[in-house]
């Protein structure tokens, strides 16, 4: 079984439990992108997912994060057409992921759109994404089943469905791995820098400077979900 897949922007779905994440990104006319990825784990964390992955079929002394093999099982992912990331140390990576249209990324099945909508016009563009206990758990099957065990292994309610809030799900998660961890997941961050063709009109749950828009995403309000997330760019 592949190791753990760091979810990216929200991705949106995750950084998963990493204590420090960073994407800058650049989306083009028509919708192409561009992400450059940076991210790595707490000492707590990189404890338990080794623990973890054992049990899932890692190798001892392997790589925590294999940027080989994360590159591999993110290629796959319905809208991205390369993955490139590579290690800086067991523990953290960095590379860069192409998505061909962002419209297209982590679409399921039949579905006619993903969680991220894309509106591109001659006078304004617009992209919105939205993640929910009801629509999170689908995006993270369809993204990558390895995260998906690691998260249920986490007991986060972005996969479960479990509606819990964040003081909840942090007691849970203290009261079985432990304070240590309990408190790297309170503390991570997401921060995310995504640059726009045109001068940005508006955004709603982050700020924004010229063309490029910026959101601190802490990584508890995306495995709780706690209130549904919603963030919004018009250009």
């Amino acid at each position: 079984m592949k190791k753990l897949i760091i979810l990216f922007f929200a991705a949106l779905l995750t950084m998963f439990s990493s204590c420090f994440a960073r994407i800058d990104g650049t989306i083009e006319e028509g919708g192409a992108a561009v992400f450059n990825i940076r991210t790595s784990l707490g000492p707590s964390t990189s404890v338990l997912i080794r623990s973890l992955g054992v049990g899932l079929g890692m190798a001892e002394g392997g790589l925590i994060l294999d940027g080989h093999e994360i590159s591999e099982s993110m290629a796959l992912a319905p809208g991205i057409s390369s993955v490139i990331l590579q290690n800086t140390d067991p523990f953290a990576l960095e590379g860069s992921i192409s998505v061909s249209r962002v419209g297209d990324f982590l679409r399921s099945g039949g579905s006619e759109t993903g969680f991220i909508s894309f509106s591109e016009g001659a006078a304004s563009s617009s992209m919105v994404i939205n993640m929910s206990l009801e629509s999170a758990p689908a995006l993270i099957s369809a993204f990558s089943p390895e995260a998906e065990a690691y998260l249920e292994a986490l007991m986060a309610p972005a996969v479960t469905g479990e509606v819990l809030n964040k003081r909840e799900y942090i007691s849970l998660v203290s009261s079985i791995y432990g304070r240590d961890i309990a408190e790297e997941i309170s503390e991570a961050r997401i921060m995310v820098y995504i640059q726009f063709p045109r001068q940005i009109r508006s955004v709603l749950g982050g700020q924004f400077s010229g063309r490029q828009a910026q959101f601190d995403i802490p990584l508890l309000d995306l495995l709780v979900l706690e209130e549904p997330l919603r963030y919004e760019v018009n250009w």
